[in-house]
């Protein structure tokens, strides 16, 4: 799917509170989509498994399934695999902050444990779901106690959730969603590709929150796409249901943050254009975004609790 940069911009300038509701119930329509089909299956295939790349909102679209399938009465819990990467040795630590281990790898995921753990929540047999801790790349015990009861449901979300590498279990239990950005967004004579969109998402999110700058969150984005490249959308074709994560007012609610700080970083092409498409964009005041939308996993003052 296209859009064009200057249909946001009319949107904005016109009414931008009912565009932002229009954007917002459209992304829920799809979402309810897929509820309603794993409601209709709701005692089978236990476990949803949701992936896609970095940027691409998993977080949040986990936990608005999560959500919508407990208003229908369908108890559901997400697990972030991340809580299942292999702790660190002092060695790999060093290579890591050397920038001399593939963090992205598959390889990194404790697959025993998790195969396992998912094997035992299918059977209604309760697990106990490690917690990893980033600060220290290393398992501290116990995140929580899961006994699942027939009929509930669990969402196993990560990047590489689709991975038959990673998940071997029977694919006969499983409901399988592959989210990311797909629309491309058009300016005049050239296109911004979706994975630009999914990178000024990281930026915000680490410029705000995690005190990266851009031309860090550049670097470090450049390993992540070859790692997406090479192990996430290879297997975006075994989805059940694929979800566009684009959200029609992000870019407006991204610009004054993000502006000013780009326009320093000419030296890097591959920011032309991006930086372009910000100078093309309507402002918009991001008080204005609800709680529930989908961006506030990379500006913040969300509703969900990541």
């Amino acid at each position: 799917m296209n859009i064009e940069i200057n249909r946001i911009n009319e949107e904005i300038k016109y009414n931008a509170e009912n565009y932002i509701c229009s954007v917002n119930e459209a992304y829920r329509y799809q979402i309810q989509q897929i509820v309603d089909s794993i409601v209709n299956n709701k005692e089978h295939r236990p476990v949803i498994l949701l992936a896609g790349p970095s940027g691409s909102g998993k977080t949040t679209t986990a936990l608005m399934l999560e959500q919508m399938l407990d208003e229908k009465g369908c108890e559901t819990h997400v697990i972030s695999m991340d809580n299942y990467f292999k702790p660190l040795s002092d060695e790999e630590k060093k290579l890591a902050a050397e920038g001399k281990m593939d963090l992205e790898s598959p390889d990194r995921i404790d697959k025993e444990l998790l195969n396992q753990q998912i094997e035992a929540i299918e059977n209604c047999e309760p697990v106990e779901i490690p917690n990893y801790c980033f600060a220290t790349s290393s398992r501290k015990g116990s995140k929580l106690t899961l006994h699942r009861k027939p009929g509930d449901k669990v969402i196993f979300e990560g990047i590489h959730a689709l991975n038959p590498d990673v998940i071997t279990v029977p694919e006969k239990n499983l409901f399988k969603l592959y989210v990311s950005v797909r629309t491309r967004i058009l300016c005049g004579d050239f296109l911004v590709h979706p994975s630009k969109v999914r990178l000024l998402r990281r930026m915000i999110r680490d410029s705000l929150f995690r005190k990266r700058s851009l031309r860090e969150t550049m670097n470090m984005f450049r390993n992540v796409e070859t790692g997406a490249q090479k192990f996430i959308m290879p297997f975006k074709s075994r989805s059940d249901f694929d979800i566009d994560t684009f959200i029609g007012y992000e870019l407006p609610a991204y610009r004054e943050a993000l502006l000013p700080e780009l326009r320093k970083l000419s030296d890097i092409p591959e920011l032309s254009d991006i930086t372009a498409v910000l100078e093309m964009t309507a402002p918009l005041d991001r008080t204005l975004v609800p709680p529930e939308s989908l961006i506030c996993e990379f500006i913040g003052g969300g509703s969900f609790k990541y």
